[in-house]
């Protein structure tokens, strides 16, 4: 969907490396970025938070204020805090095979009015501290619902809709409430490594990392976290930003991605982590991170020889 309506938009190059289109919005930013030959170390910098997603090729990401150089590719988002920058390889970029990228550029104001509208409906415990972006690079597969939200917000941009101002605010709030809700688990997550004991919720999601093969009790999670079982989901739900079953089996998809670049069989990784028949697992996969097992694999697998 995101190729069609930039094939909509696309026009032809002014210069071939890193080609941009942009389409303003309501303290926000829709970028199009096409590359149509190899080059190495062009700089990209930003005043404003910059959500990056691939969409075809491959880049690779030079930061030395964050001391990280990996490859950036198709289905994964790499965000850069405001006032940072970047040098960018484009190993693979050709005339007929462009390298293409979307950037969001999202305002400080906006970012500040999410977080504050967070902190007011749905306030964190006051272990977790409060809701706000954590200004540091962040590069991971994004999952399926933010594939949809980026499908979303490039349609809006794309298209001369009366009421387009209004629906690109809305799109873009709601990327940025999963970002916060992505940084917000990840120091959770470590929290409760860290401290399983400090208090219920901390409790639940280690014994969930603890037995990811296994299926969930909500019962004996809710006991853990000495909160009744509704209390549980609620809690659960504003701090993750999802359900535990969610919450378990993108845990999984992401242990299983760990498993298989280190070259484990697929079907060992399957049953491993507790799914029943590969072909669930295949499915499950692909919608978390856009390719099968075996491509994911291959990958890797490639890259490494």
């Amino acid at each position: 969907m995101i190729r069609q309506a930039i094939d909509s938009v696309r026009n032809p190059p002014k210069v071939l490396v890193e080609n941009k289109l942009s389409f303003a919005g309501p303290e926000s930013e829709l970028s199009i970025y096409d590359t149509y030959q190899q080059a190495e170390k062009v700089k990209l910098q930003s005043d404003q938070l910059l959500f990056c997603a691939m969409v075809t090729g491959k880049k690779v990401m030079h930061s030395t204020l964050d001391n990280f150089h990996g490859e950036f590719l198709p289905h994964e988002s790499f965000i850069m805090a405001p006032g940072s920058s970047v040098e960018i390889d484009f190993p693979i970029a050709q005339i007929s095979q462009p390298t293409t990228c979307l950037a969001i550029e999202i305002s400080s104001e906006r970012v500040q009015q999410v977080s504050a509208m967070l902190n007011q409906q749905q306030p964190l415990n006051q272990a977790f501290g409060y809701w706000q972006y954590d200004n540091k690079l962040v590069h991971t597969h994004h999952n399926s619902e933010t594939q949809s939200v980026l499908n979303r917000i490039v349609h809006i941009y794309t298209e001369n809709h009366p009421d387009r101002s209004a629906m690109v605010a809305l799109a873009v709030s709601e990327l940025t409430i999963r970002l916060l809700h992505q940084q917000t688990r990840e120091f959770i997550l470590a929290f409760s490594q860290q401290e399983p004991d400090h208090n219920g919720l901390n409790a639940a999601i280690n014994q969930i990392e603890l037995h990811l093969n296994e299926s969930l009790c909500i019962d004996e999670l809710a006991r853990i976290s000495c909160m009744s079982r509704t209390k549980f989901f609620h809690e659960f739900k504003v701090h993750l930003g999802c359900s535990p079953m969610v919450y378990q089996l993108q845990s999984r998809l992401k242990k299983a991605g760990k498993l298989l670049k280190q070259g484990q069989q697929i079907t060992q990784t399957c049953f491993a982590l507790g799914f029943t028949n590969t072909s669930h697992f295949s499915r499950c996969f692909k919608k978390f991170y856009g390719i099968s097992p075996r491509q994911y694999k291959e990958r890797y697998l490639t890259r490494l020889a």
